[in-house]
C-alpha cells in the first residue's frame, strides 16, 4: 500500500494527515500556535512555530500508524495564504510573518495602485491592490521598516516556508502566488511588469510550479527528525481554498464550495479567468494545471465564532470541561433551539476590515439591535448568520458574474455544524451538501501529492475515483424568504456606517 500526507497549515493550527492511496485517513496530528495583534488590525505569527508544528505533527502520524518511512510516496502542503517571510542571506527569518488578515497597509495599496495603474493591475493580477495581499506587505516593510527590508533576500508564503524547512527548495504554485498581486494570472507566471514598477527584485522570488508538479524532496536532515525518507517527494501544493476545492472534488466549471474557516470563502471553479471589474472578489489560478477559480472572502468566518467563544462564552467552556465534549458542539445546540433571526438581532463579521464585497479594511464588528431580552444563544445565532450573511454577498456577486453552479459543497470548521450548513442552504436557496472524508485541504494537499508522486493519473481523475458525497441540506422556503429580507436589512447597516467607520479609524 502506498501512502500520502496532507499538511494543512492553518491560521489557528497545523494538521497533517496520513492517507492510503484510496483516501482512506491513517492518522492525524494537530497543533495550535497563537496569532499575536501588535496594534489594532495587525495580525502577524512567527514562522518557526508553522516549521515545528509541522514536524511535530508528521513525526505523530508516522509514529502512530507505524507506516514504512519508504511507503509515504508524497506530501502536498495547503497553506494560510498572502503571509509575507521574508529571509535574509543566511536564511533566518528577519521579522515575524505579516499574515493574511492583517489591515496595516492602506497606504501601500494606494502607492500600488499610482505606480502600476489600475487598470493594469487588473489586466495583470486580476486584482485590485488589497491589504491583505503580499505586494503590499512587501512595500509596508521597506517604507516602515528599512533595516529589515535591506536584509532581505528571499520571499515566501507561510506553506512555502515550511516547504523550504522540508527540502531546501524555494518554491511556490500558482494558486498561492496569486495572492501576492506579483503574478500574472492569466499567463501564469511572475510579472516582469508589476516587479520593475513596484521596483522589487525579481531574484527574492521562488520558482513557480503548478500544484501537482513536484518541486523537490525531503532532506536526510528532515528525514532524520521526522521519520520520512528522503526519497519523499514534496508537490507544489496549494493555497488553502485551492486546496479545499480539490479536496471536496470542486475541479470542474459548474461545481463550488463555501468553507468556514479562519475567514469564509464561496468559490467557484472556472475553465477560463472571469474577472469582477470591480474587483470586489478575487480571480486566481486554481490547483487544476490550467484552471482558475474565482472567490469571495469575508475575514471573519469563524473567527467571529471563536471571538465570542473565549471572550463571551465562558459558560460554555466551563460546561465543555466538565462534560468531556466541546464547546462549540454545545454552542450549535444552543443556536439550533433559538429563532431564525435571533430576535431581531444582526451582527456584522468585520473584525478584522472585510474583503469581499467592500474592500475595506476600516469596517469592524457590530451587534444591532441589541435588546434586554437578548441571551448568549440570541448573540451566538446573530454570529453565525452575520458570517453566512456575508457569505451570501459573496454568491450575490458571482451570480452577477455569471459564473453559475449547480452544486454548492461545504468544508471547514464551521461546516461541520449542520445548524450552519441549514442556515448557508436557506440563505442561498439551493442544496448545501458535504463529502465523507472530513479533512478538505489536507485530502486535496495529500490528491497533489499521489498526482506528482505517479499514484493517481490527473487531479480530476484522482477526485473522482476518491471524493463521496454525504449529508446534504436542503432549503426550506419560509426561512429563505426571511433571510432574503434580512440581508436586504444587513446590507443596509453597511451602507449605513460606512463614513462612521472611516470616522472611528481616524478617531
Amino acid at each position: 500500500m502506498r501512502y500520502l500526507i496532507g499538511v494543512d497549515l492553518g491560521t489557528s493550527a497545523t494538521k497533517t494527515v496520513l492517507f492510503d492511496e484510496e483516501g482512506q485517513i491513517i492518522a492525524s496530528a494537530a497543533k495550535e500556535y497563537p496569532l499575536s495583534q501588535p496594534e489594532n488590525g495587525w495580525a502577524e505569527q512567527d514562522p518557526h512555530d508553522w516549521a515545528d508544528a509541522t514536524e511535530e505533527t508528521i513525526r505523530s502520524v508516522l509514529k502512530v500508524s507505524e507506516v514504512a518511512p519508504e511507503d509515504v510516496k508524497g506530501i502536498g502542503i495547503s497553506g494560510q495564504m498572502h503571509g509575507l517571510v521574508m529571509l535574509d542571506a543566511q536564511n533566518e527569518v528577519i521579522r515575524p510573518s505579516i499574515i493574511w488578515c492583517d489591515q496595516r497597509t492602506g497606504e501601500e495599496c494606494k502607492e500600488i495602485t499610482r505606480r502600476v495603474g489600475l487598470d493594469r493591475l487588473m489586466a495583470i493580477t486580476a486584482n485590485p491592490a488589497l491589504t491583505g495581499f503580499t505586494a503590499s506587505k512587501i512595500l509596508w516593510v521597506r517604507n516602515h521598516e528599512p533595516k529589515n527590508y535591506a536584509r532581505c533576500r528571499h520571499i515566501l508564503l507561510p506553506k512555502d516556508y515550511v516547504r523550504f524547512t522540508m527540502t531546501g527548495d524555494y518554491a511556490t504554485d500558482v494558486s498561492d502566488a496569486s495572492g501576492m498581486q506579483l503574478l500574472d494570472i492569466p499567463h501564469r507566471c511572475w510579472s516582469q511588469e508589476v516587479l520593475e514598477k513596484l521596483e522589487i527584485d525579481p531574484a527574492w522570488l521562488p520558482k513557480v510550479y503548478e500544484s501537482p508538479e513536484v518541486t523537490g524532496q525531503i532532506t536526510k536532515a528532515f528525514a532524520e527528525r521526522t521519520g520520512l525518507s528522503p526519497k519523499t517527494v514534496v508537490v507544489g501544493g496549494a493555497g488553502d481554498n485551492a486546496a479545499a476545492a480539490v479536496g471536496t472534488g470542486v475541479v470542474r466549471e459548474g461545481r463550488a464550495f463555501t468553507t468556514i474557516g479562519t475567514s469564509g470563502v464561496v468559490f467557484a471553479h472556472m475553465n477560463t479567468p472571469h474577472i469582477d471589474p470591480k474587483g470586489r472578489v478575487h480571480t486566481f489560478c486554481c490547483a487544476v494545471p490550467g484552471a482558475w477559480h474565482v472567490m469571495g472572502v469575508t475575514q471573519a468566518a469563524g473567527l467571529s465564532l471563536r471571538w465570542f467563544r473565549d471572550n463571551l462564552a465562558d459558560v460554555y467552556k466551563l460546561r465543555a470541561e466538565k462534560e468531556g465534549v466541546s464547546a462549540y458542539d454545545l454552542m450549535n445546540e444552543d443556536v439550533e433551539k433559538t429563532p431564525r433571526g435571533s430576535r431581531r438581532l444582526i451582527y456584522l463579521p468585520y473584525l478584522m476590515g472585510e474583503r469581499t464585497p467592500h474592500l475595506n479594511p476600516n469596517c469592524r464588528g457590530v451587534f444591532f439591535g441589541l435588546s434586554a431580552i437578548h441571551t448568549k444563544a440570541d448573540m451566538l445565532r446573530a454570529v453565525m448568520e452575520g458570517v453566512s450573511y456575508s457569505l451570501c454577498d459573496c454568491q450575490q456577486i458571482l451570480r452577477e458574474m455569471k459564473v453559475n453552479t449547480q452544486a454548492m459543497m461545504a468544508c471547514g470548521g464551521g461546516a461541520k455544524s449542520a445548524v450552519w450548513r441549514q442556515m448557508l442552504a436557506d440563505m442561498y436557496g439551493c442544496p448545501v451538501q458535504t463529502i465523507r472524508a472530513k479533512e478538505g485541504p489536507a485530502l486535496g494537499a495529500a490528491i497533489l501529492a499521489g498526482v506528482g508522486a505517479g499514484v493517481f493519473p490527473d487531479v480530476v481523475s484522482a477526485c473522482e475515483h476518491l471524493i463521496e458525497p454525504d449529508e446534504i441540506c436542503r432549503p426550506d422556503a419560509a426561512a429563505h424568504a426571511y433571510y432574503e429580507k434580512g440581508h436586504k436589512l444587513y446590507q443596509k447597516l453597511y451602507a449605513s456606517l460606512k463614513d462612521s467607520f472611516e470616522d472611528l479609524a481616524a478617531l
